[in-house]
């Protein structure tokens, strides 16, 4: 037999799965110190540190790209004054520290507007070759960095002129949160810009000064490292199969300093979609930090984590009765029956077969004593005083069909290892509304679902500015050429789904995409505005007037699908944008156009965060606890500068805290594991068992009994080369030399027999002889 094949192998690899799994279950669910810092507290940070970078990424482009569309639209317009150039460029776009316009050919500073700009930095390598009009860092005397960005004005009748904008490379103007500090550093690690510190001079006690110095101190050490780790290949970084973020991202633990662990969340620039074409400022090398003194939680072990070391003990005993259960009623008997069934194929037939306790062991065992009698064995039908039905120790024969069978077997030491399986996983280490979270992570929450509120609104406003801009080519008077500058726009922009040129009565003069829809030109309307109730998807548009042609304004229709992938954010939950009403207009996930929200709490919570406070609505969290789980909820209206800010809508956005990596969740998640791992050896190793025993020992029984009952024309042919097989092979054997016997009985019948001498009769004249006489 080999030594893969039988019975033997599965129960034991039944035996080392259920040591592993109890070692496994003592060592991450038995006693043990909790993190001195919670792991969802650091990947909270690392989110930040994610939307952060997105955000900074975002704006970058975004300056670069307007900057050279206004270059572009310049060029094809008509020719206008330096000066009148960047007032404009003023007007439309408040984002620039400083911008000048230079004449390549003389070098000489045509206009200048806000911050001097040095032109120290500008050389053949800034104007020339594969990196040319890129954007550039720059020192300022000051010390301070500028990030300088270019575009060339290059018209037919002019010379050539070079439109510099320039701007501070400062931390995205996010909500920071209470202690939270970031930082945005270059390749190298130097801090090119901080936010969230406070001023030493506004600190009341020496030993505050000290903590923000230690502070300070470790947002320069981590900054370090955190931009030597994002120079890595973002595929390299992360581990295999893993999505998420685009680029590098981790986090980093810091010293500690008052009873605070220093938490650091890091991630590098990246393109939104690597598949896309390169991110401007994903060139940069810069790198987002966000650090968080957290309070450290160091905890030894409880009374619940002694759980994990009973239940590896009670599977241990139980493991050891599952598989002495199946040695002791699979195994033992089916090595007896390969044993005597060798012993009668080899011709042994002076001693019965042994009696087994039921199942298919005993039918075997029946069959095998019958046919022992047939061939000829001491008490069989065919020996001295034998008898069909005579079970080789002088009884009447047995019958193990009533008996339990292997099926049955195989189902106790099933229910034997669920014993184990069910509770642990779902009874042990259970959770419900009292848990802790901590704190942090509903600040978080309300932090990032005002960033993502920021973003949305920036998105909008951008959108509104780039109507703005292409605004001043539409030509009302010709058609074709109006229609050809929307074209040209939409495919330029993506987040469109639709641009169209409205009079004042309402009709479309020049369209481009979708199909349009009505737009009112009230004074009481705000330029971004949603519509569309009773169609499968909200219609949200933007629009910009005319210049020089009254209420003619163009419209853009924003795709909705845009807004939802501003939504999408790892370890946020479901988000939602909403309107005045708490009417959901886009979400992260699928939704119904103007939908109401899934929980009355959340509708509230809505309405609190709308309430005007002191300067206006402010972003608000919330920690509810209903049902037996935990949700973690924030809103976060649009508020700050722009036209979105006067659409009234909210960002709303809400989790279940079971997704936290806490400490307790993650105790019940061990346990569901272990649960689960338990099933798993249950189904693979008894799954095995009924597959290569099970159901060849079923077959065998029954090709026994009829082979016992005197059917010789079957040939019996083993299914695997084990136990099973060497029985079927012996039985083929016992049938073989039954038919040999059966063959040689009739021949031996048929041979004749010696002839009598019979009387003869008298011949004529002869005398007949008497009954004495011849």
């Amino acid at each position: 037999m080999p030594l893969l094949g039988g019975i033997r192998p599965p129960i034991a690899v039944l035996c080392v799965l259920i040591l592993a799994l109890a070692g496994l279950t003592a060592k991450v669910l038995g006693p043990g110190s909790d993190p001195v810092v919670p792991k969802a507290v650091l990947s909270s940070q690392q989110h930040y540190a994610e939307d952060g970078a997105i955000a900074l990424r975002a704006s970058i482009d975004e300056r670069v790209t307007d900057l050279r569309r206004t270059a572009t639209a310049l060029n094809a317009g008509k020719p206008a004054e330096p000066e009148d150039i960047l007032s404009d460029l003023g007007r439309t776009y408040q984002k620039w520290t400083g911008t000048t316009v230079v004449d390549l050919e003389s070098g000489d500073v045509l206009a200048a507007r806000g911050e001097r700009i040095p032109l120290a930095w500008l050389d053949k390598d800034v104007l020339t070759g594969k990196s040319a009009l890129l954007p550039r860092m720059v020192r300022l005397e000051t010390g301070d960095v500028r990030l300088m960005t270019m575009a060339l004005l290059d018209r037919k009748d002019g010379p050539q002129q070079l439109l510099i904008a320039s701007n501070s490379l400062s931390v995205p103007p996010i909500t920071l949160g209470p202690f939270r500090t970031m930082a945005v550093a270059a390749r190298g690690g130097e801090v090119l810009a901080t936010a969230g510190f406070e001023q030493s001079e506004a600190l009341n006690s020496d030993q505050q000064r000290q903590e923000l110095e230690f502070l300070q101190k470790q947002m320069s050490d981590l900054s370090a490292q955190a931009a030597d780790r994002t120079e890595e290949h973002p595929v390299t970084a992360k581990e295999p199969g893993s999505r998420g973020y685009p680029g590098v991202s981790g986090t980093l633990m810091g010293g500690e300093y008052n009873g605070r662990v220093v938490a650091v969340g890091y991630a590098s620039l990246s393109s939104s979609d690597p598949e896309e074409k390169d991110s401007v400022a994903a060139g940069l090398g810069l790198t987002v930090v966000a650090m968080l003194p957290a309070v450290a939680e160091q905890s030894g072990a409880t009374g619940r984590e002694l759980y994990g070391l009973i239940a590896a003990g009670a599977l241990v005993v139980l493991g050891l009765l599952a598989a002495g259960f199946l040695w002791a009623r699979v195994q033992r008997p089916l090595l007896r029956l390969f044993l005597e069934s060798r012993r009668l194929a080899r011709g042994d037939l002076t001693r019965p077969v042994g009696t087994f306790r039921g199942g298919e062991a005993a039918r075997i065992g029946n069959a095998l004593e019958r046919l022992r009698g047939q061939l000829g064995g001491s008490g069989g039908p065919n020996g001295p005083g034998g008898s069909g039905d005579f079970d080789g120790g002088g009884g009447a024969r047995r019958d193990g069909r009533t008996r339990f069978g292997i099926r049955v077997q195989l189902v106790v030491t099933a229910v034997l290892l669920l014993l184990w399986c069910v509770p642990v996983g779902l009874l042990l280490n259970r959770t419900d509304d009292s848990v802790s979270v901590p704190a942090t992570m509903v600040n978080d929450q309300r932090d990032r679902t005002d960033l993502v509120s920021d973003r949305v609104r920036r998105a909008l406003n951008e959108a509104q500015a780039d109507l703005v801009s292409t605004s001043r080519l539409v030509d009302v008077s010709d058609r074709d050429a109006t229609e050809n500058v929307l074209e040209d726009a939409l495919r330029k922009h993506t987040r469109y789904g639709a641009l169209y040129v409205v009079d004042a009565g309402g009709e479309v003069v020049a369209r481009a995409g979708g199909d349009p829809h009505d737009w009112s030109d009230g004074k009481d309307l705000p330029l971004v505005r949603v519509s569309g109730e009773g169609g499968k998807k909200p219609v949200v548009q933007a629009g910009a007037p005319v210049p020089e042609e009254k209420d003619v304004t163009l419209v853009g229709e924003v795709r909705i699908e845009f807004l939802n992938s501003l939504l999408k954010r790892p370890g946020l939950g479901e988000v939602r944008v909403v309107d005045a009403k708490g009417r959901t207009i886009a979400a992260s996930n699928g939704f119904l156009a103007f939908e109401e929200l899934p929980r009355e709490s959340l509708t509230d919570l809505v309405r609190a965060a709308g309430v005007q406070v002191g300067a206006g609505p402010v972003e608000n969290g919330l920690l509810l606890r209903d049902g037996g789980s935990v949700t973690v909820a924030a809103a976060a209206p649009f508020s700050g500068g722009g036209v979105a800010a006067d659409a009234g809508w909210t960002v709303v956005s809400w989790q279940n805290a079971d997704r936290f990596q806490i400490t307790a969740y993650e105790r019940e998640d061990r346990s569901v594991l272990a649960g689960l791992l338990g099933l798993a050896a249950i189904v693979v190793c008894l799954g095995w068992v009924h597959l290569v025993v099970a159901r060849p020992l079923r077959a065998l029984a029954t090709s026994a009994e009829k082979l016992a009952d005197g059917d010789l024309k079957a040939v019996l042919y083993p299914t695997y080369h084990d136990e099973v097989g060497a029985v079927v092979r012996s039985l083929e054997l016992i049938r073989q030399q039954l038919q040999a016997r059966r063959q040689q009985q009739p021949r031996r019948t048929a041979e004749p027999r010696p002839a009598e001498p019979r009387p003869t009769e008298p011949r004529p004249g002869e005398p007949r002889l008497g009954a004495g006489g011849r």
